[in-house]
């Protein structure tokens, strides 16, 4: 089922005071039937104001690719600490809210609004203010990029 399973949009959330976050509904209903809400919560491997959430089949490939790098290369450790070591197993509780680790909350400056990013077969969470700041800083789409952007169709 997850494979059929795309995931899109975004949503500005806040997080309570014991820094849980609420699932919207929109995506709900497709976590619960693609993961049975298991979920795996780390670092973005690329930027610091921001969380993956995974469904935990998806995670599982991840994992393994990461997990498949050389450890006799200072950055393949690095990449695996952060994502493999910091990793934590998160399921919505009856309110439909995940409990995003203090640890994870520190690194990635949350403390009350969030944003959360559907991106395919993952979430991105952001702290909102940086999310709009990074916005602001990498320039709309047009002169410098890739070929194989150049090649999409858009």
């Amino acid at each position: 089922m997850w494979d059929k399973v795309v995931f899109y949009g975004e949503v500005a959330l806040n997080l309570d005071a014991k820094g849980r976050l609420a699932i919207p509904s929109m995506y709900r209903d497709p976590i619960a039937s693609a993961c049975d809400n298991a979920l795996v919560l780390t670092y973005n491997a690329y930027e610091n104001d921001s969380l993956w959430l995974y469904p935990q089949a998806e995670w599982e490939k991840v994992r393994d690719s990461v997990m498949a790098l050389s450890t006799f290369d200072p950055m393949h450790r690095a990449l695996q600490r952060r994502l493999v070591g910091s990793a934590y197993h998160v399921s919505p509780d009856k309110g439909s809210r995940i409990l995003l680790p203090v640890t994870l909350r520190q690194v990635a400056s949350m403390e009350k609004r969030v944003v959360m990013l559907g991106l395919g077969k993952k979430f991105e969470i952001w702290n909102e203010d940086a999310l709009h700041k990074q916005r602001h800083q990498v320039p709309a789409m047009g002169g410098d990029v890739s070929d194989d952007m150049k090649s999409l169709v858009l």
